[in-house]
């Protein structure tokens, strides 16, 4: 049984006015999970800007995650590419014994064909440890389609559990309906989380979730207990605010939330940029009503 159930937390990387790591508002977001019931955090999932962080940036955040939490929640460590054997050697280099599991999206760019997908996360297993597949072809331009997730599911133990964003729901049911008994799935996309956790799922790896840990994971609690009305009772309630998150690619969206609530402080790297000025608010007006 994985301890990776209900809402996991896609973690923002804060930031100063000069863009160096805030690591006191890092704190603050961490804490407000904790507070408020996130059932586990991701740490340097692609939210966190991790493509614009330094390796010596990467390993402070990692630290300060980890002294902060305390033990308090599991974590999951993101370690992708598109160089299979880069990605191998730094899982197996990692020191790991803080996490429950690494988060590898599936390359990206280079878009191979599932064969090539299937290859790439065989390498990743023969590590040893234990693996989350991240499939989001949204952002790596190739779609790991069900039929390799289940071959991989079948093939390595290790291999436990897939963070889904397929481009559409039937390739989450798809999976959920064959998928081994000892396979899990996660909702990729937030605003899918109640109806593939209704369907067997095992909640989510949010963005929105830092902002609103409460109402997300008590939603995914009520879907395990087959309180559907009362379930999407919240879902309806955050539809809006979901949607409005990414209109300008994230964590725009999510960082003028957190900003707005005075966790952090409103900065992301180039090439992002922060939300635009009728976007945010929108989200503020969205925020009033919630």
């Amino acid at each position: 049984m994985s301890n990776l159930k209900g809402l996991g937390v896609a973690l923002v990387t804060p930031f100063n006015e000069d863009l160096s790591v805030d690591f006191d508002s890092l704190t603050k977001l961490v804490e407000f999970n904790i507070e408020n019931c996130t059932n586990y955090l991701v740490v340097l999932g692609t939210t966190a800007e991790v493509a614009t962080l330094s390796t010596q940036e990467k390993n402070a955040v990692i630290q300060h995650i980890i002294k902060i939490n305390n033990k308090r929640l599991p974590l999951v460590l993101g370690i992708g590419g598109n160089n299979t054997m880069e990605v191998k050697r730094q899982i197996e280099e990692a020191d790991l014994s803080a996490f429950e599991a690494v988060l590898s999206v599936s390359p990206y760019y280079n878009r191979p064909s599932q064969e090539g997908l299937y290859q790439h996360y065989k390498m990743l297993a023969e590590t040893g440890k234990k693996i989350i597949i991240y499939n989001v072809p949204s952002r790596t331009g190739q779609n790991l389609e069900a039929s390799t997730t289940l071959r991989l599911a079948k093939d390595f133990p290790t291999l436990f559990m897939i963070k889904e964003a397929g481009p559409n729901i039937n390739q989450y049911f798809d999976i959920l309906r064959q998928k081994p008994e000892n396979f899990n799935l996660v909702s990729g996309d937030d605003e899918y989380t109640l109806p593939v956790t209704l369907a067997g799922g095992n909640g989510v790896i949010s963005v929105i979730g830092q902002g609103y840990p409460k109402e997300f994971s008590t939603m995914c609690q009520l879907a395990f207990d087959g309180k559907v009305k009362e379930a999407y009772e919240i879902h309806n309630k955050m539809v809006e605010i979901t949607r409005l998150i990414f209109a300008e690619g994230n964590p725009a969206g999510i960082k003028t939330i957190l900003a707005e609530m005075g966790i952090l402080k409103n900065y992301v790297r180039l090439p992002l940029v922060v939300a635009t000025e009728g976007l945010q608010n929108k989200i503020k007006a969205e925020m009033a009503k919630i």
